[in-house]
C-alpha cells in the first residue's frame, strides 16, 4: 500500500518531471562527445570513425527518476561523405522512448583551414506511457488517456557544422515532426505534442602551453513555448591524457566532469550535476553520467 508521503512525493517529482524534463529531451554535460545525438552533420567530422556509449541517470535516489542511455557511431565515407546512427533509451516515471537515428553528412572546404558540414537525420521513436501509473498515485489524466496506446513515429533532421582547427559552430534541429505525448498542465496529465527543439553551439580552443589547452563551449537550446536554455562549459585538457571541467546551466544546474584517456583512442568520463532548484535539491541526489569513447 502506497502511503501518503510517497503520493506526495510521487506526485511533486511527477509535476517536476513533465513540466521541466519530459517536454524536452535529455541534457548531456558530455554534450561535446554526444554532438551526433543533436545535429547529423557531426557524423564524419573526425578523422576516423567513433563509438561512444553513454549513461545518464538524473536525480538519483527518487525512483522512477529519469534515466538515458545513448549509443553513438560515425565514420567518414570516401572523400566527402560521413555516415552516422544514433540510439537514445529514455525512461521517465511513466514514460518510455527508444528513438533510432541514421545520419548521412556531406562536407565541402571552404578554404585551408574550414569545412562545412551538412546533415540530415531520419529516425523513428517507440514511445510509450503507462497510464495505470497516473491512477496509482491519484494523478488525474485526460479522457484520451484511457485507452492510451504505445505510438511508433518516424521523425526527420537536419543541421549544419562548421570545423575549424581551433574552433567550431554547430545549428541543428534533429526532431522536426511533433508527435503525440505526454503534458501536464494544473497538476492533470494530457495528451499533446512534442515541441521542437532547435540547437546552436560552439566552442574554443585555447592553446595555454606545450600540454595544456582550455576548451570552452556554449550550448543554447530553444524548445518550442519554453524559456531559453543556455549551458557554459570550460574543459581543461591536459597532454590529451586528462581532462578536468566545469558546466553552468543557467538557472538550472551546475555541474564537473572528468575524462581520461586511457591510449589507442580510448577514452572514459564521469560528470556530476546537482540541480540549482531547491525543490529538486531537497528529495533528491545530484545526477550522475558515464561517458566512453572508442577511436576505431
Amino acid at each position: 500500500m502506497i502511503s501518503l508521503k510517497e503520493t506526495i512525493v510521487c506526485l511533486l517529482f511527477f509535476v517536476l518531471t513533465i513540466s521541466v524534463s519530459a517536454q524536452q529531451d535529455p541534457n548531456y554535460s558530455f554534450y561535446r562527445y554526444n554532438m551526433s545525438l543533436y545535429n547529423p552533420a557531426f557524423a564524419g567530422s573526425s578523422e576516423r570513425g567513433q563509438l561512444s556509449l553513454g549513461l545518464r541517470s538524473q536525480w538519483a535516489g527518487v525512483e522512477g527518476a529519469p534515466e538515458s542511455q545513448s549509443a553513438l557511431f560515425g565514420m567518414p565515407v570516401g572523400k566527402k561523405l560521413g555516415l552516422g546512427v544514433s540510439i537514445l533509451n529514455d525512461r521517465t516515471f511513466i514514460e518510455n522512448q527508444t528513438w533510432i537515428g541514421v545520419d548521412v553528412s556531406y562536407h565541402i572546404r571552404l578554404d585551408e583551414k574550414h569545412l562545412l558540414y551538412f546533415g540530415i537525420k531520419g529516425s523513428a521513436n517507440s514511445y510509450n506511457a503507462n497510464s495505470q501509473g497516473l491512477l496509482t498515485y491519484g494523478i488525474g489524466q485526460d479522457e484520451a488517456l484511457t485507452d492510451y496506446n504505445s505510438r511508433f513515429t518516424p521523425n526527420i533532421g537536419a543541421g549544419l557544422f562548421l570545423s575549424h582547427e581551433h574552433y567550431f559552430i554547430s545549428l541543428s534541429v534533429p526532431k522536426i515532426l511533433t508527435p503525440e505525448r505526454l503534458e501536464e498542465r494544473d497538476g492533470n496529465a494530457y495528451l499533446s505534442e512534442y515541441r521542437m527543439h532547435s540547437y546552436l553551439s560552439g566552442g574554443y580552443n585555447f592553446e595555454l602551453g606545450r600540454s595544456l589547452a582550455l576548451q570552452t563551449m556554449t550550448m543554447l537550446r530553444y524548445v518550442d513555448s519554453s524559456p531559453l536554455s543556455i549551458e557554459f562549459t570550460s574543459i581543461l585538457d591536459f597532454n590529451h591524457h586528462i581532462s578536468l571541467g566545469a558546466s553552468y546551466r543557467f538557472d538550472e544546474s551546475i555541474s564537473g566532469l572528468f575524462l581520461f584517456n586511457a591510449g589507442k583512442g580510448f577514452d572514459i568520463g564521469y560528470a556530476y550535476e546537482t540541480p540549482l532548484q531547491s525543490s529538486i535539491r531537497s528529495m533528491a541526489n545530484g545526477t550522475h553520467e558515464l561517458f566512453m569513447r572508442l577511436g576505431i
